[in-house]
């Protein structure tokens, strides 16, 4: 299938997505290019459209676009973060349908008060802080 990788994903993970033909919003020069208009050039000439821009399907009318999009739920969009989703993306790109969202990954954690749920939980496991009371 022909993959495209919006330019919010690390391009190093193109490296990992073997099997299919691939280019990056870099290769393709269209960097510049922002949500509407970049989906309706991708849909020209990509099958799938990856990004972890979490928030394109509420932006865009997607059944407008005869592209697939895969959205990666990472904490982050560094390379450290993606590469773990490699291969359930790898699994999900031929079954990706045209003007769908498929979701690859957990959710992220969710911020509470500045920390994520996972941080609180992990607290909460430990107890309080053990405090010398002299």
């Amino acid at each position: 299938m022909k993959v495209f990788f919006d330019e919010c994903i690390d391009w190093r993970l193109s490296r990992e997505t073997i099997g299919h033909e691939l280019k990056t919003a870099r290769q393709t020069g269209w960097s510049t290019i922002k949500n509407g208009e970049l989906l309706a050039l991708a849909s020209r000439e990509f099958d799938v459209f990856v990004t972890v821009d979490r928030n394109l399907s509420f932006q865009q009318d997607l059944p407008a676009f005869a592209i697939a999009v895969i959205v990666l739920r990472a904490r982050t969009n560094r390379l450290f973060d993606l590469l773990p989703l490699e291969p359930e993306l790898l699994a999900s790109i031929p079954r990706a349908k045209a003007a769908t969202v498929t979701y690859v990954g957990n959710r992220p954690h969710t911020a509470v008060r500045g920390r994520s749920e996972r941080s609180i939980s992990i607290a909460i496991d430990r107890g309080p802080p053990n405090r010398d009371v002299r």
